[in-house]
C-alpha cells in the first residue's frame, strides 16, 4: 500500500489543460465562461430581500396610520356629534297660506280681432301702416282712388240744386194759385195740379239728397281707417291691386294685444263652486303659465262663463282678461291656466321636496333635537309648487330634510343646514363681532383716559 494517497487534481487546472488540449487540436472552439461564485450570488438575494421587508415596512406605517387614525377620528366624531355626521340640507315646517286651483289648458284670444275689408271697388293706391305697428282707433291705414267717388259726390250735388230750385218755383207759383182761387181768377184744378207738383219736387228733392248721401259714405269708404286699437299683422294686397267689396280676403288684421284674454274649459263637476263665488259678487284670479308650468306669465281676472255645458266633453267654457302690456301673452297661444278656487289660511306648510314616497306609504325625513333623523308618516292636501299642506304628521317648527336622503337611514345622526337661518346666524354672529369690537374700544379709551 502506498502511504500517500495521490492528490485530488485541482478543478482549474485541469480546465485549462483541456482547454490547452482543445485549442491544440482546434482554433474554432472558445473556452467557457467561468460559473459565479454560490456565495456572491447568496448576498444579492439577501439584499434584494432587505429592500422588499423595508418597502413593505414603509408602506404599512403609512396604510396603517392612516386607518387607525380614521378610525379614531370616527369614534371622536360619534362621541361629539360633529364628525361622522351625514350633511343634508334641511327646512322648517310653518304655517302660512295655500291656495286652491283648477288647472287647465288654455288658448290665449284676443277680445276684439278686426278683419279690415273694402266696401267700394277700386284700385289701392296708399298703405299708411307698417307690418307688425301698433295702431289706434281711427288711424289712417288703407286709401282707394276715390275718384270715380268724388265725381258720384258732385253729380248728386248738381241734381240736388236743380231739383232744389224746381221745387222753389213750384211753391211760388202754389202761391200764386192760392190767392187767385178765392177770387176765381184761376180754377181750384190748376191749384190742386200745383200743390201735387210741388209734393212731386219735395219727394225729387229727398231723392237727390239720399243720392249724395250715398254718394259721400262711399267716398268715405275710400278712406280707411282703423276701429279698434291693436297690432297690425301682415299685409294682404299690396298698392296697385283692385280691390272690391265681395272679396272674401280682408286687406289686413288687426288684434286688439292690451288687455287680452284666455279661454279655457272646466269640467262641470268643478263649476258650482266657481260659479257661487261669482254669483256672490266675488273676483277670482286665474293665473297663466307656460305650457310646461315652470313659469308664470301674467295674472288677470275670470271675466265669463259661458251659458252651456259641451255635452260632448261635459265641460264649460270660460273667458279670464288679462293686462297685457309687456306682451307676456300673444294670441292663439298655449297656456296652462290656473283658477284659483278657494284660498286654505293658518295651515302647516312644507317644502314639497321634503315629501318622500314608497309602496306603503308617504314620509319625511324628520331630525330631532339630538341631531338624528327618524322617518315620520304625513298626510299630505293641497299641493302648490314648492308648497305642500301637511294634514298630519307634522308641527310649525319641526325640520326635515330636503337633499341628503339617499344616505340616510332611522337613527342616522346628521349635520343640518337650514340656508334661511344659516344666513341669518351669520349676520348676528358678524353684528355681535362689531359691538364686541366697539365696547373693547371704548373701554381702552376710558382706561388711557385714566
Amino acid at each position: 500500500m502506498n502511504p500517500h494517497p495521490p492528490a485530488s487534481p485541482d478543478p482549474e487546472q485541469e480546465g485549462s489543460q483541456a482547454a490547452q488540449s482543445v485549442q491544440a487540436g482546434s482554433r474554432a472552439v472558445l473556452p467557457l465562461p467561468p460559473e459565479e461564485p454560490p456565495r456572491r450570488r447568496a448576498w444579492i438575494f439577501l439584499l434584494v430581500l432587505v429592500i422588499a421587508a423595508g418597502a413593505a415596512y414603509f408602506y404599512w406605517r403609512r396604510g396603517g396610520g392612516s386607518v387607525a387614525s380614521a378610525t379614531t377620528d370616527a369614534k371622536v366624531g360619534k362621541k361629539n356629534g360633529g364628525g361622522g355626521a351625514v350633511p343634508v340640507i334641511g327646512a322648517k315646517a310653518r304655517r302660512g297660506s295655500i291656495g286652491v286651483y283648477d288647472s287647465n289648458p288654455g288658448n290665449v284670444i284676443p277680445i276684439y280681432t278686426d278683419t279690415i275689408k273694402s266696401r267700394v271697388d277700386g284700385e289701392l293706391m296708399k298703405v299708411y301702416y307698417t307690418e307688425g305697428q301698433m295702431v289706434h282707433k281711427g288711424d289712417p291705414l288703407i286709401d282707394i282712388d276715390p275718384r270715380p267717388y268724388q265725381a258720384a259726390v258732385d253729380q248728386a250735388e248738381g241734381n240736388l240744386a236743380r231739383d232744389q230750385a224746381l221745387l222753389s218755383n213750384a211753391k211760388i207759383d202754389q202761391a200764386r194759385y192760392e190767392t187767385l182761387v178765392p177770387q176765381k181768377a184761376v180754377p181750384e184744378q190748376t191749384l190742386a195740379t200745383q200743390v201735387a207738383l210741388v209734393h212731386q219736387y219735395e219727394g225729387t228733392v229727398k231723392n237727390d239728397e239720399g243720392v249724395l248721401d250715398a254718394a259721400k259714405v262711399n267716398l268715405a269708404y275710400c278712406h280707411i281707417t282703423a276701429d279698434i286699437d291693436g297690432l297690425v299683422g301682415l299685409r294682404l294686397v299690396d298698392p296697385g291691386n283692385i280691390v272690391h267689396a265681395t272679396d272674401t280676403n280682408g286687406l289686413v288684421v288687426i288684434t286688439e294685444i292690451d288687455p287680452i284674454s284666455v279661454i279655457f274649459t272646466l269640467a262641470e263637476d268643478q263649476l258650482q263652486p266657481v260659479l257661487q263665488r261669482q254669483l256672490k259678487g266675488e273676483t277670482l284670479t286665474v293665473e297663466a303659465w307656460d305650457r310646461g308650468t315652470t313659469k308664470k306669465l301674467a295674472t288677470g281676472k275670470l271675466s265669463t262663463i259661458d251659458n252651456e255645458i259641451d255635452q260632448t266633453t261635459g265641460t264649460v267654457r270660460l273667458r279670464a282678461i288679462f293686462e297685457n302690456q309687456g306682451r307676456e301673452l300673444f294670441p292663439s297661444q298655449l297656456v296652462v291656466t290656473k283658477l284659483l278656487v278657494e284660498e286654505k289660511t293658518g295651515v302647516v306648510l312644507v317644502n314639497t321636496a321634503a315629501i318622500q314616497m314608497n309602496q306603503n306609504a308617504t314620509f319625511v325625513w324628520l331630525v330631532q333635537p339630538d341631531s338624528t333623523v327618524i322617518t315620520r308618516n304625513v298626510t299630505v292636501g293641497t299641493m302648490d309648487g314648492d308648497n305642500s299642506e301637511i294634514t298630519s304628521g307634522l308641527q310649525p317648527g319641526d325640520v326635515v330634510v330636503l337633499t341628503g336622503v339617499d344616505k340616510l337611514s332611522d337613527g342616522a345622526r346628521v349635520s343640518v343646514q337650514i340656508p334661511g337661518e344659516q344666513a341669518a346666524s351669520g349676520e348676528q354672529a358678524s353684528a355681535k363681532q362689531t359691538s364686541g369690537k366697539q365696547a373693547g374700544q371704548a373701554g381702552g379709551a376710558g382706561g388711557q383716559g385714566k
